[in-house]
């Protein structure tokens, strides 16, 4: 497929190929770099033009700060602020958390394309099940299981499982 090098490829796979016709012009796929990054990337996912979901060191450590797993006194610098973060996000494994760095989107972005879609659905990660329940190979009778399964969902991912059902007028 040859979009493993290029986001603007990926991007098209997500976006064009592979979203449900219901939503397709709805849901955009964005990816930032920052000079200073040290090649980390910010990934978001719009709805409406409106963004629903960001993936990004600072989203994970701002909820370490917000959940009270770590705690930095005013004024902080730049150590403070980052203070903990890897051995916290070692601690608070992915599906104790509801946000995600930049690589653990990368790798559900990576399972999703590499397995079926029903294994997708299945899923342990809730990124993995995101992508699939925007995607076009979901049909109506799995959706109306997955609208079964919406309370079993984190907050954030229900808000696409309802995004889907009602594209679909379900």
């Amino acid at each position: 497929m040859g979009y493993e090098c290029s986001w603007s490829g990926m991007r098209k796979y997500l976006e064009k190929e592979m979203l449900a016709d219901s939503l397709k012009g709805r849901v955009r796929y964005g990816c930032t770099t920052y000079v200073g990054m040290d090649g980390c990337k910010i990934f978001e996912v719009c709805i409406d033009d409106q963004k629903v979901k960001c993936f990004s060191w600072e989203t994970v450590n701002n909820y370490f700060i917000e959940k009270g797993y770590k705690t930095i006194e005013k004024p902080y610098g730049v150590t403070e602020y980052w203070d903990e973060f890897w051995s916290l996000l070692n601690k608070y494994p992915l599906n104790e958390r509801t946000e995600y760095i930049d690589s653990e989107f990368a790798d559900a972005l990576a399972e999703y394309r590499n397995q079926d879609i029903k294994s997708s659905v299945e899923s342990d990660n809730p990124i993995v099940r995101m992508f699939a329940v925007l995607d076009r190979r979901v049909g109506k009778r799995t959706l109306e299981e997955l609208k079964d399964a919406l309370a079993e969902q984190p907050e954030w991912l229900k808000r696409f499982y309802v995004f889907r059902l009602e594209a679909e007028n379900m």
